[in-house]
């Protein structure tokens, strides 16, 4: 497997940001969630940049960008980060795409910090309280034990933990790019941090304003999502006045490993 690497690096006001642009037309921007990283775009990327320029990066925590022992990289942080990441590449309204903690990245970004998106596509985003399972909440609570178990435990858990998001058997190829940047003691460390500082608290001060959003906005979600059950997706979709919702069957939590072909259609269909 050819490793993935990000080629660029923006220094944001909370950690260094590794990203990369490809492509040539209107910009549109990728935001991944947890705990994955832009690499499970990578089957998106390639088509999508025959219509548009593509801008993708690692969130801050997350993947190649910045890991800072004690560092916040919670969902107050990531919006910020964004912000600074689109006057960075000089994007006004841009098309922007989050999945998971990317949707709701996009979605505090777009209503707290008021940046103008011209679409918004979020895959099975953490939008909707409540939210949070209880091994989220376990590592909360003992996070320093959690940190401190045995390289060979950690890389099981973090194995059966990721599996877990996808319908479809996943593949080792697919498992081993996942899990390569939760691995050493960065990546160790990294991994149970981002759970500890997951707090619902980040969505419930932005439900209130789903009513508000008027751009046009696509909610597509895997119909076999064990994370966030599809019914999530469909009280968002009442939230969000206009919106536009597309169920994919046979597809989980991960549905750009599951279904990429289906959703790349719904993708470019809607974008275009």
């Amino acid at each position: 497997m050819k490793d993935w690497e990000l080629t660029k690096q923006f220094h944001s006001s909370f950690g260094s940001i590794q990203y990369d642009i490809e492509g040539e037309g209107p910009a549109i921007v990728l935001v991944h969630g947890t705990p994955w990283s832009s690499y499970n775009w990578r089957h998106l990327i390639p088509a999508l940049r025959q219509w548009f320029t593509v801008y993708y990066y690692d969130l801050l925590g997350y993947g190649q960008s910045e890991k800072i022992d004690g560092a916040d990289i919670s969902l107050g942080v990531q919006n910020k980060v964004l912000a600074e990441l689109l006057d960075h590449w000089g994007l006004q309204s841009p098309m922007v795409i989050g999945h998971d903690f990317g949707g709701t990245t996009v979605l505090r970004t777009h209503l707290l910090d008021k940046r103008d998106f011209q679409k918004i596509i979020l895959v099975d985003p953490v939008a909707i309280g409540p939210w949070g399972s209880p091994f989220f909440a376990h590592v909360n609570q003992h996070e320093e034990a959690f940190k401190g178990i045995p390289a060979y435990i950690h890389e099981s858990i973090v194995s059966t933990y990721v599996q877990g998001a996808q319908f479809k058997p996943m593949s080792g190829e697919t498992l081993k790019g996942i899990i390569k940047p939760w691995l050493g003691g960065t990546g160790q460390n990294a991994f149970y941090r981002q759970m500890a500082q997951a707090n619902q608290k980040y969505t419930d001060e932005i439900e209130p304003l789903y009513g508000n959003i008027t751009t046009p906005t696509l909610i597509i979600w895997g119909e076999e999502d064990e994370w966030i059950p599809m019914k999530k997706g469909h009280i968002l979709h009442g939230k969000i006045k206009g919106s536009l919702l597309e169920t994919i069957p046979n597809t989980g939590h991960l549905v750009q490993e599951d279904s990429p072909t289906v959703l790349l259609a719904y993708l470019v269909n809607f974008l275009r």
